[in-house]
């Protein structure tokens, strides 16, 4: 039996501007699926490393200078002409305008409302990660009070949180039910999305936008929550491959987890979202933060004491 061939390695760069919008570029004449947009990007070549593979491809093809990039996602997909594992990197430093240099159009987009079609079939979940923003907080209710925490949560979301994991095993079921109903309409009116923790039932979130998978529910899980988002919180490396597995949309990792290879994004834990960590927390792999109880007891960005 002829062996299977390995995946052939190939850099991608999800270029983003300063105000959020992502570069897609278009297949040229004579590639497998011409006229297909996808993030730019190319194949390794021996012994190159990813992120030296990814500036040469960006300059080659588009005339970009990247200054620097960050690890991300990395995934194998099977096309009919070609097994390839997509290393997904970011790219928020780079000199430059992007120019065609190989004949492919290419343009900006805003990941919630791409106009260009047919993407990449590879492509088509990246840009799904590519809304969820870079920082994303659990519920501090039981351990502040449920009026405490509203006044909190009202003060981040208008400072710009967009993603609440709403998860709080501690609080009876009639009182989380009663906090829910307040956090979901204020987040609605912020155009920020709230997972409700599993533990919880999901009749009981379903007003929310999807569910927050723990350890235990994780590994009963037989297939992804349909039609909602979906994340989930887990130790290790066994449970991040489990998320994958199930299609989830992000994982929360503990901050003493092993720097992992994930096959989806990966939120570190931290105490605060400050400038630092967030700009650590990218370079060592993650989407971005999530932050707990200390984040709401500090001032928010713009308030006194901040």
């Amino acid at each position: 039996m002829t062996p299977a061939a390995a995946p052939v390695e190939v850099a991608v760069g999800v270029v983003i501007r300063a105000d959020g919008s992502v570069l897609l570029a278009q297949r040229p004449d004579g590639k497998p699926y011409a006229g297909w947009w996808e993030f730019p990007g190319g194949k390794l070549e021996p012994g190159e490393a990813v992120d030296a593979a990814l500036a040469r491809e960006l300059h080659e093809e588009l005339g970009l200078d990247v200054r620097a990039s960050c690890p991300w996602v990395v995934r194998e997909f099977v096309y009919p002409h070609a097994h390839v594992r997509l290393h997904f990197r970011r790219v928020f430093e780079f000199d430059g305008e992007p120019r065609s240099r190989e004949g492919q159009a290419f343009a900006w987009q805003r990941p919630g409302a791409v106009a260009v079609a047919p993407l990449l079939p590879a492509s088509v979940p990246v840009i799904e990660w590519l809304t969820l923003p870079e920082v994303c907080a659990r519920s501090a209710g039981a351990s502040m009070g449920p009026d405490a925490f509203v006044e909190a949560l009202a003060r981040r979301l208008a400072a710009g949180l967009r993603l609440l994991l709403l998860d709080e095993p501690a609080l009876p079921a009639a009182a989380f039910q009663a906090l829910l109903a307040r956090v979901v309409p204020m987040c609605r009116d912020a155009g920020a999305r709230v997972l409700v923790g599993a533990a919880h039932g999901e009749s009981v979130g379903a007003g929310a936008d999807g569910v927050l998978l723990d350890d235990d529910a994780l590994a009963r899980a037989a297939a992804r929550p349909a039609g909602r988002l979906a994340g989930a919180t887990c130790a290790d490396a066994a449970g991040l491959e489990r998320a994958f597995a199930l299609g989830l949309d992000f994982v929360v990792l503990p901050r003493t987890a092993a720097a992992p290879m994930p096959g989806v994004p990966v939120y570190r834990a931290a105490d605060s979202a400050a400038p630092h960590e967030l700009a650590a927390a990218r370079r060592a792999g993650a989407h971005g933060l999530a932050v707990g109880e200390r984040y709401w007891r500090d001032a928010a960005p713009g308030e006194t004491g901040a």
